[in-house]
């Protein structure tokens, strides 16, 4: 058992909640190449900041990647830059956020256009994550 918890959405994306470094030896040890840290630094006290989880990322071999976005203001924009990095980045990814929600709804949006909401929203309650009090978003070609 890790001291976190990876939900995979896919076979390239897992999503975990507010991690530590004492955690990311074991997060390489399980696999994974990269991180995206989606929570905001400051948003909690007492919270770990993006660049502590960055110094023991790099120690572990895992690439990071800091995009920052707050709860309750996610955007279609932000979806597509999450999509950016998970194509970007080594994998598995590992993103991360305060509940690992926030990370989960930002992959369900980086597939809006090529898998049809319904669909995202079952994967998400599959992994045990409740994204049904979403509207479903505009796909990115009828912007």
């Amino acid at each position: 058992m890790t001291p976190f918890n990876a939900v995979p959405l896919s076979e390239a994306l897992s999503v975990t909640g507010q991690i530590s470094p004492d955690d990311l030896q074991a997060i390489a040890a399980a696999g994974f190449k990269s991180l995206v840290c989606n929570r905001p630094d400051g948003e909690s006290p007492g919270q770990f900041s993006s660049q502590d989880i960055a110094t023991a990322a790099h120690a572990a071999g895992l690439k990071l990647a800091y995009l920052p976005v707050v709860s309750g203001s996610v955007r279609a924009q932000d979806g597509r830059d999450f999509g950016d990095l998970l194509t970007q980045l080594p994998s598995p990814v590992l993103a991360y956020c305060r509940s690992g929600t926030r990370s989960a709804l930002l992959w369900a949006l980086s597939q809006v256009g090529s898998t049809p909401w319904p669909d995202l929203v079952q994967r998400a309650a599959q992994a045990g994550i409740n994204l049904t009090s979403l509207a479903p978003p505009v796909p990115p070609s009828k912007l």
